[in-house]
C-alpha cells in the first residue's frame, strides 16, 4: 500500500463513510473512492463492503487496522519533524519511557520545572515496565529512559542519579505500637503480617524475594502486584505492608498508614538510560538534570 492509501484508508475507518472521509482529508469524495478501489486492487481483497451509503469494514481491514494506525502516526511524527526543521529547530519533541514508580511525583515535578524553561517543547511519556522501556530505547521509540534498576545493555548508556531507600508502607494499627517507635521495621518485625509482595520479575521485587529467603522471617505473602502503586494501594486499603521505594512512599496517605525504612537499609539506584547510538540532546541533558535536582530535594 502506498501512504495515500493508508491516509485514506485511516480516514474511512474512522469516519464510516466516503463523504466525511473527503471532509477529514480535505479532497473529493471521488478522489477517495478511487484511492480506496486502488488500495483492493493492489491488495487483491476488499477493505470495506458498500450498503446503503455506509463502509463497513471487513474482516482483512479489522486484521490491518492496528498496523496501519501505528505507521499513520509514525507519519505523523514524521510531519511533525518535518515542520520543526522548517522553522529552524531540529527539534520540539521529547519522549520519554519511565517506570510507573516515578511517573506520580518525582516525574511531573520535574516536568513542571523543565516546562518552565522549555515552554513550547512538546512532551509524551510512556509508562512502562524496565524491559519495556529497554526495547523502546534500542528501537528508537523513546528518547530517554528512567528506571530503578541498574540496565547491563551495551546499546544504553545510563547515569545514576540517585539512590532511594526501600520503605515499609504499615497501615494504621496493622503493628503494635512499639514496634512503629523503632522508627524503622525489619524484615523480622513482620513476620505472620500480610505483606504485598513485588513480582519477583521486577528488579526490586527480585531483589526482596532474595532477602525474604536469606532471613528466617515467616513472611505472609497476601497478594502479590507488579506495580509499586498498586502495592501502595493496597496498604491504603488495610489488606497488608507494601515493601515500597521511597519515590512510590511519597504518595502515600500518611492518615492512613505508616512510613518507615527497611532495616538493615535497602536502596535501589534511580537511573537514566539512553542509546548510545543517539547524541545526548540537549533536551535529554534538560529532564535529566531536573529529575536528579527533584530526587535530592524529596529524598
Amino acid at each position: 500500500m502506498r501512504l495515500r492509501h493508508i491516509e485514506v484508508f485511516n480516514a474511512v475507518m474512522h469516519t464510516g463513510s466516503v463523504s466525511a472521509a473527503a471532509r477529514l482529508i480535505n479532497i473529493s469524495q471521488p478522489a477517495v473512492s478511487r484511492t480506496l478501489q486502488h488500495a483492493e486492487l493492489q491488495l487483491g481483497f476488499a477493505l470495506f463492503q458498500r450498503s446503503k451509503g455506509r463502509l463497513t469494514p471487513t474482516s482483512e481491514a479489522l486484521a490491518l487496522l492496528p498496523h496501519m494506525e501505528k505507521l499513520f502516526a509514525q507519519l505523523e511524527e514524521v510531519q511533525r519533524l518535518a515542520d520543526s526543521l522548517r522553522q529552524g529547530r531540529d527539534s520540539d519533541s521529547l519522549r520519554i519511557a519511565s517506570v510507573l514508580a516515578l511517573g506520580h511525583e518525582v516525574l511531573p515535578r520535574a516536568l513542571a520545572q523543565f516546562k518552565q524553561k522549555h515552554p513550547h517543547v512538546s512532551v509524551s511519556l510512556q509508562s512502562l515496565h524496565s524491559p519495556q522501556i529497554v526495547s523502546a530505547l534500542m528501537m528508537q521509540e523513546a528518547d530517554v529512559g528512567f528506571v530503578l534498576s541498574n540496565v547491563q545493555q551495551a546499546s544504553l548508556q545510563q547515569e545514576n542519579l540517585a539512590r532511594v531507600p526501600m520503605v515499609c508502607v504499615v497501615p494504621k494499627g496493622m503493628l503494635p505500637p512499639f514496634k512503629l517507635r523503632a522508627g524503622s521495621l525489619s524484615l523480622d518485625d513482620l513476620t505472620g503480617v500480610p505483606t504485598i509482595s513485588l513480582d519477583a520479575q521486577d528488579p526490586v521485587g527480585m531483589l526482596l524475594s532474595q532477602l525474604a529467603r536469606e532471613s528466617s522471617a515467616g513472611l505472609n505473602h497476601y497478594v502479590t502486584v507488579q506495580t509499586y502503586h498498586t502495592a501502595l494501594a493496597m496498604a491504603h486499603h488495610g489488606l497488608g505492608v507494601a515493601m515500597v521505594d521511597g519515590c512510590t512512599a511519597l504518595s502515600a496517605d500518611t492518615s492512613k498508614v505508616d512510613v518507615l525504612p527497611l532495616a538493615p537499609g535497602l536502596q535501589v539506584p534511580v537511573n537514566a538510560i539512553r542509546a548510545v547510538s543517539q547524541p545526548q540532546s540537549l533536551l535529554v541533558k534538560a529532564i535529566t538534570r531536573e529529575m536528579q535536582k527533584v530526587l535530592a530535594a524529596q529524598l
